[in-house]
């Protein structure tokens, strides 16, 4: 237990000098205090200021590095720093609550974790288990601390806990493997049969179409069912490239669009769905626009907002810009002309991928086929939700729901 002690104290150490890296580095508070202006936060106590700036240190970038990378760079390198650094934010089922910490399930990485308070567990006064939190953890080691809890939610908020899990996976596919390394074996073996199965059925991993019929391309791959192609490719003649909006993933509606699929889209765009041996199932929206800029420019309108969808969007990994460089010797030309700069490939590929070049990520199609939280939340949504009925009687806060689910009456139907 005193080796235990002297680690929570270690590591507060560390988090105090942190804080006070924040206040004495001239380029790190300016841009703290810009950030909580930024959060309204700007005249708030000392106490409070310490709660700010743990996610700030986590989240925030100056110059593509981060403040625990700035740190480490002016004040060298520690044990406890670089786990700090691969520290993870999930959100997390509440299964135990411990002596010193707690048991927590990881929704979005479906481990299991024994996790130690760095602070006395009198402050977590108000949780408890089967509720969600979403916070960050940290391995030092061979034991896991919680070092931050940024919210919760309780266990009636099951569907918004599953959905912020999958909304995470999303944006981060590494998130569902990360710490785990049965699952990522589990999503390896996957891709293997899902490509070998590409293969056999349409004989090319690559399957040009529009956004028409690419929901069905890919609902009938995924359902073992025969379909004809030949009157399923891109018979767009004039390329353009605008925005859709139904591509914007936001937390409060991506999941409903996924179900709307590309065809929800008034206007026809083209899509490539591509199988990659090695990363998983892509539809890339406006592919064949993109490759005809390489061809002829002229021929594509707004190519050039076309080409900076490409590099700046996170979901289209570098892969997919790796094919397409392949194809076309006149791929730098192009892109350096649109940007104005002299890039070579490599050096386009740090800048705008470079998360891909850091992290073995798959595709986020073939990570929430892999992912329960996703299986979970999208049987929530596809299934008839049972209306609740219409009260007609006085009922008192505190009396049964009149809905017969049990719950007292303020906590189910007269919730809102």
């Amino acid at each position: 237990m005193t080796v235990i002690i002297d680690k929570i104290n270690g590591i507060n150490e560390i988090v105090k000098e942190i804080f006070e890296f924040t206040q004495t580095n001239d380029k790190v508070k300016a841009d703290f205090d810009e950030y909580l202006a930024t959060v309204g936060a700007r005249n708030i106590s000392l106490n409070q200021m310490e709660k700010i700036f743990l996610p700030y240190i986590f989240e925030r970038k100056i110059d593509n590095k981060s403040i625990l990378e700035m740190y480490k760079e002016e004040k060298g390198q520690t044990q406890v720093l670089d786990s700090l650094i691969k520290a993870q934010a999930s959100i997390f089922e509440i299964k135990k609550i411990l002596k010193n910490g707690f048991e927590l399930y990881n929704l979005i990485n479906e481990k299991t974790y024994r996790v130690l308070s760095l602070t006395k567990m009198t402050n977590f006064r108000g949780i408890y288990a089967g509720q969600y939190i979403a916070a960050r953890i940290f391995e030092l080691d061979g034991e896991y601390y919680i070092i931050e809890i940024s919210s919760v939610l309780s266990h009636s908020q099951k569907e918004e806990a599953y959905r912020y899990a999958v909304m995470k996976l999303v944006h981060s596919p590494e998130l569902l493997y990360l710490d785990n390394s049965e699952k990522e074996e589990e999503i390896k073996n996957t891709i293997s049969e899902m490509y070998q199965k590409f293969i056999k059925t349409f004989n090319k991993d690559l399957i040009l179409t529009t956004n028409k019929y690419a929901d069905d391309i890919i609902g009938a791959f995924n359902e073992g069912e025969e379909i004809d192609l030949s009157d399923k490719g891109c018979d767009i003649t004039e390329f353009k490239f605008f925005h859709v909006k139904e591509l914007d993933n936001n937390y409060s509606n991506f999941l409903e669009n996924s179900m709307g699929g590309f065809s929800s889209h008034n206007e026809t765009y083209d899509v490539a769905v591509i199988f990659d041996e090695n990363n998983g199932l892509y539809a890339i929206p406006f592919y064949k626009t993109f490759c005809t800029i390489f061809e002829d420019k002229t021929k594509v309108e707004n190519a050039k907002n076309c080409v900076e969808y490409f590099l700046t969007n996170g979901s289209i990994p570098n892969i997919i810009l790796d094919r397409v460089s392949a194809k076309y010797s006149n791929f730098m030309d192009i892109i350096n002309e649109f940007l104005g700069t002299s890039y070579t490939y490599e050096e386009l590929i740090k800048k705008y991928k470079s998360d891909y070049l850091e992290n073995r990520i798959y595709s986020s199609a073939t990570v929430l086929f892999c992912s329960k939280a996703f299986s979970e939340i999208f049987d929530y949504i596809s299934e008839p939700q049972p209306q609740k009925p219409v009260i007609t009687q006085k009922v008192g806060r505190n009396d049964p729901c009149p809905c017969g689910s049990g719950k007292k009456f303020k906590n189910c139907c007269g919730r809102n």
